[in-house]
């Protein structure tokens, strides 16, 4: 039986004692086919060669034990440091939150071009920007992507809309324009005050412009799915008088249950997903004026909510997930 040598990379400054990678580790560890687990920080100062200036020769890192949990000084990071290469690994196991640019994961891949990772850095690239939504227009609102103010500007004559940066996430910088107004979730202003703000990223980088969705108030529906199963869904509820549903942003969330045309989506669009080398993904729709499910985006990065997945399903996701990423792995090998 072949076993893994995983390392995971994440930023622990980052996490909250509900972060999903606590409890994917320590089932990870308890796996037979995993042989150690070590675990790097971006946030520790060690690291910062590595993470911010692009040196991928050395790594600082510290194993991963049975007492693996969350603490306020993130302890369990910078305990028992050593430096290893990458090249020490058989599967690595990005548990990056954003900002993560594109020319560090392009270059993490192409250090390590023969080894395992969940999700591939590549295939983030690609699928980890709202415009790649574009590839399926038959499941998604009307959308385009923006380059200009007059392109924002055709698109808000046509529908009452969204707009969103294309590789910001939890709804940073996503506002919303009907008639001309723009709201940001707590003021209005008028698109030209607006549009001139984002002009410089707008032309250099675009938005994706989306049919704004009126039935939001129905919830923003969380898809985890890995390796083309849905495996659990949660509902999150905007607060009241907003139309933003990210928690983060005072929505709130609840146990689901996934559609059958959510069921058909995933079908769908998954073989593209996993072309790319995504194993893990969340989804997410919203309701259309004739009740149905549709995609709003795909999240590729670190995904969360196992634990909480769990614990409102009462089924084994965590064991399911971390029994994926070693078949995942193997298929690879061979």
């Amino acid at each position: 039986m072949k076993q893994y040598r995983v390392l995971t990379l994440t930023d622990h400054t980052r996490h909250s004692k509900e972060n999903s990678i606590y409890a994917l580790l320590s089932e990870m560890l308890e796996h037979p086919k995993c042989l150690a687990i070590d675990v790097a920080s971006r946030g520790l100062k060690e690291n910062v060669g590595f993470f911010e200036e692009g040196n991928l020769d050395t790594i600082a890192v510290s194993r991963i034990n049975p007492d693996f949990s969350y603490t306020t000084g993130g302890m369990c990071f910078s305990q028992d440091l050593r430096f290893a290469t990458l090249s020490d690994y058989d599967l690595v196991f990005l548990r990056l939150p954003r900002p993560v640019s594109d020319e560090f994961l392009l270059k993490l891949k192409a250090s390590l071009p023969q080894t395992i990772f969940v999700n591939d850095p590549e295939g983030i690239v690609i699928c980890g920007t709202k415009a790649y939504l574009l590839n399926f227009p038959e499941y998604c609102p009307p959308m385009q992507l923006c380059k200009s103010s007059e392109d924002v500007l055709n698109f808000a004559s046509q529908y009452d809309m969204v707009l969103r940066p294309l590789k910001e996430y939890g709804g940073k910088g996503l506002i919303k324009i009907v008639n001309g107004v723009v709201n940001d979730g707590m003021s209005d202003y008028p698109i030209t005050t607006y549009l001139a703000t984002i002009e410089p990223q707008l032309t250099a980088d675009g938005y994706l412009a989306m049919e704004y969705m009126h039935n939001v108030g129905n919830g923003d529906k969380r898809l985890i799915v890995v390796d083309g199963k849905i495996l659990a869904a949660s509902l999150r509820l905007p607060a009241a008088g907003s139309w933003l549903c990210n928690v983060a942003l005072g929505g709130i969330s609840t146990n689901a249950i996934a559609s059958q045309e959510e069921e058909e989506l995933v079908a769908a669009i998954y073989p593209a997903l996993k072309a790319a080398g995504i194993l893990i993904c969340g989804l997410d729709t919203l309701e259309n004026a004739n009740g149905l499910r549709i995609l709003s985006e795909i999240n590729v990065l670190s995904i969360g909510g196992f634990p909480q997945a769990q614990a409102q399903t009462g089924r084994l996701i965590i064991k399911e997930t971390i029994d994926n990423i070693f078949e995942y792995a193997d298929d690879r090998s061979k």
